[in-house]
């Protein structure tokens, strides 16, 4: 009987042994993370705007005169210097009033003549009083008569000449024709824009931005007037329609002096040079303008999740994670936050494997 009690309590401590170690078999190990400690470092931030290029002068060619074109001196695209002939204009209207102001003035050189050789004959007679002094002073006022005729007969060819000289359309400065309506024979007049000229030495890129952006642009910057801090924004870069990032820095000249009360922009206006004619007016780009941060912390994007427009980490602290809602800006490549609220220096992060991850969850850290 004894032997019997002795045979059961070995077999259930061998069974309690047993059940002991398959339990402490089943365990599951605690799952390993790569994480990071988060540190202050410097980054530059941007802000993109979309923006169109103009000339720094856009001027509309318009014939001063009716007339039919005549000549065609240059081609649409075509660079051309400040006072080169672009049309010239057929005008036998213009042509006519030169000849006839000619004519005139011919005319009323003769007069002149005349009236100056009868002062001149009756002038020494008078003084013998041969004849009377009426006479004299009559032939006097024939004379100035004349001559007040032939100055208004130089004048008035002179104006006749001058139209005439419109008949030559020139460009007002150097720059890059536009495109070109009319053609030969077409008929003209001042109400009709025969083309455009493009002085695009430096040209004018326009973007608009918001009243929140524009506040919080200026108050980073140095100075008190508007116009000092417009000096202290930094070199701005242009992309360009296919994404290529154009070679010069521009300068950010003017800020629009209201906003917008229907779509709560102000237009702002930065300077490029352009000295190898890339940029033509009336083209499209973005305007980049960067914001230099110094000592803040930055963190992976992969290092966070999105959930309700709100941005989440998890925070490690010793072995359990923990879910934190932060404040984060994007960086130009992508790849990163800025993080504004919700971290601060020395705290650390899970890096990746999120998704695999629950608020109290214990982890192993690498």
């Amino acid at each position: 009987m004894n032997s019997k009690k002795i045979f059961l309590t070995i077999s259930v401590v061998l069974v309690l042994v047993s059940c002991g170690r398959q339990q402490k078999q089943v365990e599951t190990p605690l799952e390993e993370y790569p994480i990071l400690k988060v540190e202050k470092q410097d980054v530059t931030l941007q802000s993109s705007y979309p923006s169109t290029i103009k000339g720094q002068e856009d001027i509309e060619i318009r014939p001063r005169i009716d007339g039919f074109i005549k000549e065609v001196y240059v081609d649409e695209g075509s660079v051309v210097k400040k006072g080169q002939t672009l049309f010239k204009i057929d005008s036998p209207v213009s042509e006519q009033n030169v000849r006839t102001s000619q004519a005139a003035l011919e005319s009323a050189k003769a007069k002149l003549n005349t009236a100056k050789v009868n002062a001149d004959r009756i002038r020494p007679l008078a003084e013998k009083e041969i004849i009377s002094q009426v006479q004299l002073d009559i032939a006097e006022n024939d004379y100035e008569t004349a001559l007040a005729a032939y100055r208004q007969a130089e004048a008035t060819l002179t104006n006749a000449e001058a139209t005439l000289s419109w008949t030559n359309v020139s460009s007002p400065v150097n720059g890059v024709v536009g495109s070109i309506p009319f053609r030969l024979g077409s008929l003209v007049n001042s109400s009709n824009a025969l083309t455009t000229i493009s002085n695009t030495g430096n040209v004018y890129v326009y973007f608009s931005i918001n009243e929140k952006e524009l506040m919080n642009l200026l108050d980073r910057l140095e100075g008190k007037t508007q116009s000092e801090k417009i000096k202290d924004i930094p070199e701005v870069t242009l992309i360009l329609a296919n994404g290529n990032e154009y070679s010069e820095k521009g300068k950010i000249e003017t800020i629009e002096g209201r906003v917008d009360n229907t779509t709560g922009a102000a237009t702002l206006r930065a300077t490029f040079p352009n000295s190898h004619g890339i940029l033509k007016s009336g083209t499209s780009g973005k305007i980049i303008i960067p914001e230099y941060k110094t000592d803040v912390l930055v963190i992976p994007q992969k290092a966070t999740f999105a959930r309700q427009n709100k941005i989440i980490t998890y925070k490690v602290e010793g072995d359990i994670v923990t879910e934190t809602l932060i404040s984060v800006l994007p960086t130009p490549d992508g790849q990163s936050y800025v993080v504004t609220e919700g971290l601060n220096p020395g705290d650390t992060i899970v890096t990746d494997g999120l998704i695999t991850l629950h608020q109290g969850k214990k982890i192993k850290v690498n």
